[in-house]
């Protein structure tokens, strides 16, 4: 194996443990918000994207890119979150083409309640893998992260 197959798998070995550290918080935090909000954590993640926008909405493909997902995959999720009466869209005044999406009351009410047990999830899913050797080095890097300012709606 030479010195450039050995970079790959440096890369392949971290894509790896990145993975698994996503997979175990990410069925963590699945299982709270399904068993007490009746949310997954992909609408958790569109509703609380919104909340953090200053005009409190979004374009569809910001909305996309916040959730890494689709465009058809994001309007499916928006539709079921605008059934259940947790979001609106709201045309675009400048470019009737542009469609936005923003929270309602109740969707604030819900993110609200959601949000200290998503928290409360998030941090003992990032204590269980710090105690994991190959996943300690990730949670430190995530602990340095700056903290991100948040919307005080």
């Amino acid at each position: 194996m030479g010195i450039g197959d050995d970079a790959v798998e440096v890369r392949a070995q971290g894509w790896r443990t990145l993975a698994a550290l996503h997979g175990l918080i990410e069925a963590a935090l699945e299982r709270e918000l399904q068993s007490e909000y009746v949310l997954s954590v992909v609408e958790y993640t569109v509703l609380d994207a919104l909340s953090r926008q200053d005009g409190w909405h979004m374009r569809m493909q910001q909305l996309a890119r916040a959730a890494a997902l689709s465009s058809s995959a994001t309007t499916r999720l928006v539709n079921r979150l605008e059934d259940r009466g947790l979001l609106t869209r709201i045309l675009c005044q400048d470019d009737r083409r542009g469609i936005y999406t923003e929270l309602t009351g109740q969707g604030w009410e819900l993110l609200t309640r959601a949000r200290p047990a998503h928290d409360a999830v998030l941090a003992k899913a990032l204590a269980e893998a710090e105690q994991t050797p190959e996943l300690a080095p990730l949670v430190e890097a995530l602990h340095r992260l700056p903290a991100e300012p948040r919307s005080a709606h």
